[in-house]
């Protein structure tokens, strides 16, 4: 019989019933250091004072009223990220998924309304990873997530990372933007160079399209600046962020310039949930932390601190490791073992962590992380690789004796 709870995920036995910085503690009394942080959403940590604290206030208050109406939190949101990044503009959503939604619409819409209905074909990379709707599964265009969903939503051309070649292949006189990751995090952590970055904003300059930027998962502070596209001094028209927008509320961003919100006329597109009072009282808080004086200057550190170890565990493992992959707080080992195996050894060291793909272990620590925290973590991967060591010699296989 089908558990009331429909089994579309693969749950690990761990149930969490609260938290501290970046440790969780299970209901059974376990304690476990989060280099998952939700899939890089507990982004200031969990139970934070200064977040905490501005949830409960605003619930006290009101916690929705639709977008029929005024909503001064989301505009001293929408002001702050305008004044931090490129954007003229921001709208508010509920998700990654419901933020590449808009962007893909708002791409179109401008081209559209600008002369050009035919531009309508948006440029994704191999091994992106935009969301979970229709058009953002085929914006995505792996098949493994495609099974079963019917057709996909036409009007994606899919092309390598990192190879400019093969964009200016397919730009066509239907092609309306790009839309890339800075890393991607699902398919292993490859990240796009800054010179690719400026590339297709040239490219993009060229031919008179829009350069939309997945910041997703990348996105405020997980890179060491509130914006990864930021490392390539290069100005998108359009961005979406979610998951540590609000420090695990659920939310989600699109920013973009005059040049495309100008057509989103009333009616054009909408939430019902999206930049609540309540919400935008979370992202508020979280970017009150991000922005604080010297805060991203202390996550560069610790990524330089994890970056220095983990070179140090591929030299010590080379079995179990072969390389170090990321940018800032979005890391992956890429694992000579099983990533599985080495990730079912961390958690049995009291390590959470993350698998993406190309046999790359993820880690996401909150951009809290201590010092601490981050020798911690060394120490139980360390120990996690003997394990596996140990494990792959007591199941081999003897050799045959003559």
């Amino acid at each position: 019989m089908i558990p009331a709870l429909m089994p579309n995920y693969n749950r690990a036995d761990l149930a969490f019933e609260r938290g501290e910085g970046a440790w969780l503690y299970t209901v059974d009394g376990r304690r476990f250091l989060d280099f998952g942080s939700g899939i890089a959403t507990s982004s200031v940590g969990h139970n934070n004072p200064h977040l905490v604290d501005a949830i409960t206030q605003q619930a006290q208050r009101v916690m929705h009223v639709s977008n029929l109406y005024r909503v001064p939190q989301a505009e001293r949101l929408a002001a702050r990220l305008v004044a931090n990044s490129f954007a003229d503009t921001a709208f508010f959503c509920n998700s990654g998924a419901e933020a590449n939604e808009g962007m893909i619409k708002m791409i179109r819409r401008a081209q559209a309304k600008s002369g050009h209905p035919e531009r309508t074909r948006i440029i994704c990379f191999n091994g992106a990873f935009h969301g979970r709707t229709l058009a953002t599964l085929s914006a995505t265009g792996n098949p493994k997530y495609l099974d079963g969903f019917g057709p996909r939503v036409e009007g994606f051309d899919h092309v390598p990372l990192n190879n400019m070649n093969a964009v200016r292949d397919v730009i066509t006189a239907e092609t309306a933007g790009i839309m890339v990751e800075p890393v991607q995090g699902e398919s292993g952590i490859n990240a796009a160079t800054p010179r690719f970055m400026q590339e297709l904003r040239a490219a993009c300059d060229e031919y008179g399209l829009f350069l939309g930027v997945d910041e997703v998962q990348s996105g405020m502070g997980r890179s060491g600046r509130l914006f990864a596209y930021e490392w390539s001094d290069i100005t998108p028209d359009i961005l979406s962020t979610a998951k540590g927008i609000a420090g695990g509320f659920p939310m989600g961003a699109v920013l973009t310039t005059e040049t495309i919100a100008r057509h989103m006329t009333p009616g054009s597109h909408g939430t019902t949930f999206g930049g609540s009072p309540l919400a935008c009282a979370a992202a508020n808080a979280v970017l009150d932390i991000l922005l604080a004086p010297g805060f991203l200057a202390d996550v560069r550190d610790r990524a330089a601190q994890l970056d220095a170890g983990f070179d140090r565990l591929v030299a010590t493992h080379p079995d179990i490791f072969t390389g170090r992959r990321g940018l800032g707080l979005l890391i992956g080992l890429k694992c000579k073992a099983d990533v599985a195996t080495v990730q079912n050894a961390a958690l049995a060291e009291g390590m959470l962590s993350v698998t993406a793909g190309d046999n790359v272990l993820r880690m996401l620590p909150p951009l809290t992380v201590t010092e601490a925290d981050c020798t911690d973590a060394l120490s139980m991967l360390d120990r996690a690789a003997q394990r596996v060591r140990a494990h792959l010699a007591a199941t081999a296989k003897p050799e045959n004796v003559a």
